[in-house]
């Protein structure tokens, strides 16, 4: 009986033996994989956090601009707004957000665009399909014709 247990045993360390660089081997065909899917999560959702900077700014601006009498104003006020606000706690820089702004007698429309294609969260995205560079959003706010 212990010929047949001691035999078994030294059957399985065989085994095991032969078995232990194969974690290092699985994990050196899945790593790429793993780094190239956590760096497009983050390049993408860092383009998700700046396109939503650009929202909020556009959308804030366009309040800003109802204090306005004359569209002169509305617009010196828009602009002014998106100079101010647009910096590093949104994750821009207000050198490179341009303002674009309409008014009609029913509605206040700003749009800001913002080049993103130098923020470093785009220069990580290296060999991945790029999202797009340049952000533009819209913010209208109605002011009557209701």
């Amino acid at each position: 009986m212990t010929t047949e247990l001691s035999k078994s045993s030294s059957q399985s360390d065989v085994r095991r033996g032969g078995r232990t660089g194969a974690a290092a081997v699985e994990f050196a065909l899945v790593a790429p994989l793993l780094i190239v899917l956590l760096l497009g999560v983050v390049v993408y959702g860092g383009w998700f956090w700046l396109s939503h900077s650009v929202q909020s700014l556009a959308s804030e601006s366009a309040r800003a601009a109802l204090g306005g009498l004359d569209a002169d104003e509305q617009r010196s006020l828009a602009e002014g707004f998106v100079q101010r606000h647009g910096g590093p706690e949104l994750g821009l820089d207000p050198a490179l957000t341009t303002v674009a702004f309409a008014s009609d007698p029913d509605a206040l429309t700003v749009s800001v665009t913002y080049e993103a294609s130098g923020h470093p969260l785009m220069l990580l995205a290296g060999p991945l399909p790029r999202p797009p560079s340049r952000i533009r959003r819209t913010a209208v706010v109605r002011t009557g014709g209701y």
